[in-house]
């Protein structure tokens, strides 16, 4: 079902990954160190693209909208990556500045709250906003995509991560189980941890999560971990309900919207 539902998403994605040569799965990331000198072409890449210092400027709606000195997240970071290269290399990674900087400082705080945990960052914006197909939103560098964090049997899962743009097929079912192994699950409480620590990271330079949209199934295993029942008394704004389609497009990552307090 899902497959068929992501149809489109392959053709566009996967095209642009599909010629770059495939890692092995790994049971642990590699290190920042061990990844840049791997790949320079990315380091080049971000050093050429990463934007001036004039602040983004992002206008209409997150469906409809447009962005002014858009800058490019980093590819690596001492405990987060951007999910996939050709991803990142065909200007898919773009956000408003201050999307950035609440960024960073989460995973900064990650670090020293869970420092052995590794993240990945998924799609964000073109630089100059708009249309990114096929995503409907993602058109004001306000919104960012983030992989569910995944557990087997109680420790970090990472054999998944590695994927690329293929990771948005992956079906998980309403429990956060994924399809093809069920003692693969979504961490619900370390997701749960990340949003609050972003929207506290966001509050503090004068922005908010608008949204967070995931599957309308996983709240009831959210909202039941520790973090989840912080999120759940919070006035962060976890969508109610979801066409059928978007909410199956919505279990293997979390969407949020940025905005203005």
């Amino acid at each position: 079902m899902k497959n068929i539902l992501l149809s489109l998403l392959t053709f566009t994605l996967f095209s642009c990954s599909s010629q770059e040569e495939k890692r092995p799965e790994q049971e642990t990331p590699k290190t920042q160190k061990e990844t840049e000198k791997e790949d320079p072409e990315i380091i080049e890449y971000y050093n050429q693209n990463k934007g001036n210092e004039i602040p983004s400027k992002s206008s209409g709606a997150v469906s409809n909208g447009k962005m002014e000195n858009g800058k490019l997240l980093p590819f690596y970071g001492e405990n987060f990556t951007y999910f996939d290269k050709g991803s990142y290399l065909g200007g898919r990674a773009f956000v408003n500045n201050k999307v950035k900087e609440i960024l960073i400082a989460s995973y900064q705080q990650l670090k020293t709250e869970v420092p052995n945990r590794k993240f990945k960052i998924m799609e964000s914006a073109n630089k100059t906003g708009g249309k990114l197909a096929p995503h409907r939103t993602h058109q004001t560098g306000l919104s960012v995509d983030f992989m569910m964090p995944l557990i087997k049997e109680g420790n970090p899962y990472y054999l998944l991560d590695e994927l690329g743009t293929m990771h948005y097929l992956l079906a998980f079912n309403d429990n956060g189980e994924y399809g093809k192994d069920t003692t693969v699950t979504v961490d619900f409480n370390l997701m749960a941890r990340h949003i609050l620590i972003l929207h506290q990271k966001a509050k503090a330079i004068g922005m908010k999560i608008a949204k967070v949209i995931i599957k309308i199934e996983y709240k009831d295993e959210l909202f039941a971990t520790e973090y989840g029942k912080k999120l759940k008394q919070s006035d962060i704004y976890i969508v109610r309900g979801l066409t059928k389609i978007i909410n199956a497009l919505h279990d293997e990552h979390y969407h949020i919207d940025f905005k203005k307090i």
